[in-house]
């Protein structure tokens, strides 16, 4: 089965612990502080597979977590830094915040290579906590927790040429007859269940990509069948050809087929028919004229040439017409430009770090004053308040905040009670 979407878990590493140790050695009874600095925790990374065409891999394994760092060691030993995760993806592929659907990236175009998810910083070992008031600080800095998130993979199909219709109409034979894909072609719908792209090579050494994108059916720009998932892959195409079965060997007009897949592209993204099109009449070798009933060619061209798009009778069978079609689409691709669509960044991960989260603030009584949200409770995740040097951290963290102005701007003085997070504390200058 052919998957385009997947919904995965990503979580980059945390920061290993800073150590706490003293120097030993003979003869240096009262050695100072060399605890070393903890690992910084693996990076998530997303990276462009040109081997993979779907997302298949991503069926049966939904958690990606990368390595942890190391807590530091005595002798100011750096703890190892936790390994990068890569996550193999194919071209194509974006990537979204699962709950907004904001991209976060579209790993297309000389995007091949993104670090999505940073690992989290090492914790300091307490051979930086020493002053000349504390010789010999018992305390480290806990490593910083990595990010984590919620992703939605999307694969959009990057061709230059996307060939649409309906089921068993030719696609399949066309674009083996035209390029170098092999898909599988039987005479039964829905045989492709996948987008095949081929490259198609022009006598002068031009080449450009052709996609068979799967076959649609009424209703597909509302989700029936598998319409979304089709209909995604033909957004980056830069010209359209519909394919349709002029034979009519399934008792189908061509010239209605042509008209509702064309709706169902208008319905799905008016943007879709502004792109240049070409219709590809198929089956022309097993069609029989037997006078009684008009040309299915000529009908196509009286009511859709006169809008501009061309009609080129072929038999993907014989090989008939299929050079004239493909130096046509040659000719309205080299008049067009070659800028790719990329979709661009609308979610930054970094917002997740804790600068970013969310904080309130409020006076509860005369004397006391609230804080609290997921920016302070991340950070009291992370401190020693036991300690000294773990006070101070929090001390600072609450100044370079804004957090102590923006509470004396609400009335803040020393002997007031601050509430942060549940803990309780005086407040002095």
């Amino acid at each position: 089965m052919f998957a385009d979407t997947a919904k995965i878990f990503i979580k980059s590493g945390d920061g290993g612990n800073g150590h706490v140790s003293f120097r030993r050695e003979k003869y240096v009874p009262n050695g100072g502080p060399d605890g070393g600095d903890g690992g910084r925790g693996g990076d998530i990374i997303f990276e462009v597979d040109k081997g993979m065409n779907t997302l298949t891999d991503f069926r049966h394994r939904h958690k990606y977590v990368a390595e942890n760092g190391e807590e530091g060691g005595g002798k100011r030993c750096h703890g190892k830094d936790g390994k990068d995760l890569v996550i193999k993806v194919p071209e194509g592929t974006i990537v979204r915040e699962l709950n907004s659907g904001k991209v976060i990236t579209d790993m297309s175009g000389n995007n091949s290579r993104e670090i999505i998810l940073k690992g989290g910083r090492g914790g300091l070992g307490n051979m930086h906590f020493a002053t000349p008031t504390m010789q010999a600080p018992r305390y480290a800095q806990p490593g910083k927790p990595g990010q984590e998130l919620d992703v939605f993979l999307e694969l959009k199909v990057i061709a230059d040429v996307g060939l649409v219709g309906f089921p068993n109409v030719g696609k399949s034979s066309l674009i083996s007859k035209a390029s170098n894909a092999r898909p599988q072609i039987a005479n039964y719908h829905f045989t492709t269940l996948t987008p095949h792209p081929g490259v198609v090579e022009l006598e002068d050494g031009e080449s450009f990509v052709m996609a068979d994108i799967p076959g649609l059916i009424e209703g597909a720009s509302e989700g029936v069948g598998l319409g979304h998932d089709f209909l995604r892959h033909i957004e980056r195409c830069r010209v359209l050809v519909n394919v349709t079965d002029a034979a009519s060997l399934e008792g189908r007009d061509p010239v209605e087929d042509v008209k509702k897949i064309n709706s169902e592209l208008h319905k799905y993204n008016p943007e879709l028919l502004k792109k240049p099109m070409v219709i590809a009449a198929n089956k022309m070798d097993a069609y029989f004229d037997d006078g009684t009933c008009e040309n299915p060619v000529e009908r196509l061209k009286k009511e859709f040439e006169p809008s501009g798009i061309k009609v080129f009778p072929i038999s993907a069978a014989t090989g008939e017409g299929v050079k004239e079609l493909i130096f046509h689409i040659a000719e309205l691709l080299r008049k067009m430009p070659e800028d790719m669509t990329v979709y661009e960044r609308e979610f930054d991960p970094e917002a997740l770090n804790a600068e970013a989260l969310p904080l309130n603030m409020y006076k509860e009584s005369a004397k006391v004053y609230v804080v609290e949200g997921a920016r302070v409770e991340k950070m009291l995740g992370y401190t020693n308040l036991e300690s000294e040097k773990g006070f101070n951290f929090f001390q600072n963290f609450m100044k370079e905040q804004g957090i102590i102005d923006r509470l004396k701007e609400m009335g803040l003085t020393e002997g007031d009670t601050v509430r942060v997070a549940g803990l309780e504390f005086e407040y002095y200058e």
